[in-house]
């Protein structure tokens, strides 16, 4: 490719380019590009909200470019304040490790990881000198952090900033230094770190980045940003029929989105009149995204299998032929019998005693096809048994 198709392919579909001719003029040099990604591990699994950068940086790479996948180990324990109304919780060691270990083998579903620099930030950070912290530090105004929004909204509100947090940008900037980044990707949320990343590397006599931002997937409540915490995420390793299910959970209104960022976007705007005309039925369309999403990342047969099941299950009221069994002890079950929070909790289809509770109020928790609606419940169980919550959720119980 010309440096000029190579620019168009790049850049298509994406929110801020900090610049076009700065870009163009990198891509014609005629080198491979050190194109930056970072991840902070904050949870073990990443998503489909992550798979829209990474996508694009497996076109950098089938294009000879060299991506550079950056854990960020150090940053992690400081927590990324974008977006946040307030201050994120420390991770502990122990924590950031053990979600770290699973990030590369799940960047492998879409970059070759075989020709991607994949660096830990500890590695830099860990060796910075408090003096040259404190030269870091000086490279940047508190009045130019605050001036982001996030910041902006909580001085007004009276919330609490760390300053910790007002180091973040810098820290994350400081990464663009260390691995000398032609360009970085990532969400329309990054922005404003990225843009303190220029100015950083500019202050240690580099050439800035260009920065490049790709929109910001909306999570299964089609609400808020995609997000692990938030408990709205598809992972991009769940199960096949877990990721066709949640896919299937989705508002109407966010169908053509999820299809455009994760499928195809041409394919998106064909389909956009024909909903309106009533021409086609959304649960169709949102049954194609979930099948090619699932095609994606686990196989076409998969997918086909997937939705064959949920058809099953859902449009017919049938059980999944096939699910995890929940064992639990004799001494577990007195008389035959445990509480229901309990019974919940061991499946691990709830994350707390209180969402539990709220299961069972919303009359999502059945046993045998029995609802459950009081919380103080001692429900009978034996081997066979089949829990269920809510509606993609089903545990054989087995009893030992």
């Amino acid at each position: 490719m010309s440096p000029e198709e190579q620019l168009e392919l790049l850049t298509a579909n994406c929110v801020d380019l900090i610049s076009s001719d700065q870009l163009l003029e990198k891509l014609k040099q005629g080198r491979p590009l050190r194109i930056k990604y970072g991840a902070d591990p904050s949870a073990p699994d990443l998503h489909l909200g992550h798979s829209i950068p990474l996508r694009r940086l497996r076109q950098f790479q089938d294009l000879g470019h060299q991506v550079i996948f950056i854990i960020g180990d150090f940053t992690g324990r400081v927590g990324d304040p974008s977006g946040r109304t307030k201050t994120r919780p420390i991770l502990t060691d122990e924590q950031i490790k053990a979600n770290a270990a699973t990030y590369v083998e799940q960047v492998g579903n879409i970059l070759d990881t075989e020709r991607c620099e994949i660096v830990y930030n500890s590695s830099w950070f860990a060796e910075m000198t408090t003096a040259e912290l404190l030269n870091l530090a000086s490279k940047y105004s508190v009045a130019r952090i605050l001036e982001r929004d996030d910041f902006a909204l909580r001085l007004k509100n009276e919330l609490p900033i760390t300053v910790l947090e007002l180091l973040y940008p810098l820290i994350q900037g400081y990464d663009s230094v260390a691995v000398e980044a032609d360009v970085e990707i990532g969400g329309t949320d990054q922005l404003f770190n990225f843009l303190v990343g220029r100015d950083i590397m500019r202050a240690y006599g580099l050439e800035p980045q260009v920065v490049l931002t790709l929109p910001l997937l909306v999570g299964t409540d089609g609400q808020k940003k995609m997000s692990k915490s938030l408990g709205n995420y598809v992972g991009i390793t769940e199960p096949p029929g877990e990721m066709f299910g949640k896919l299937m959970s989705i508002p109407d209104k966010v169908m053509l989105d999820y299809y455009g960022l994760l499928v195809d976007k041409t394919r998106a705007e064909e389909l956009e009149p024909a909903l309106d005309h009533n021409e086609l039925h959304p649960r169709e369309v949102k049954a194609d995204l979930a099948e090619a999403v699932v095609a994606m990342y686990h196989s076409p047969e998969a997918a086909t299998r997937a939705r064959e099941e949920f058809d099953r299950v859902f449009a017919q009221g049938e059980r999944p032929s096939d699910m995890p069994n929940l064992t639990i002890s004799a001494a577990e079950v007195e008389d035959g019998r445990i509480w229901i929070i309990d019974l919940v909790m061991r499946a691990e289809f709830a994350a707390s005693k209180s969402e539990a509770r709220r299961l069972i109020h919303q009359k999502g928790i059945s046993i045998n096809d029995e609802v459950i609606t009081d919380e103080m419940a001692q429900v009978e169980v034996k081997t066979g048994d089949v829990l269920r919550v809510g509606k993609r959720r089903f545990a054989r119980i087995v009893v030992q």
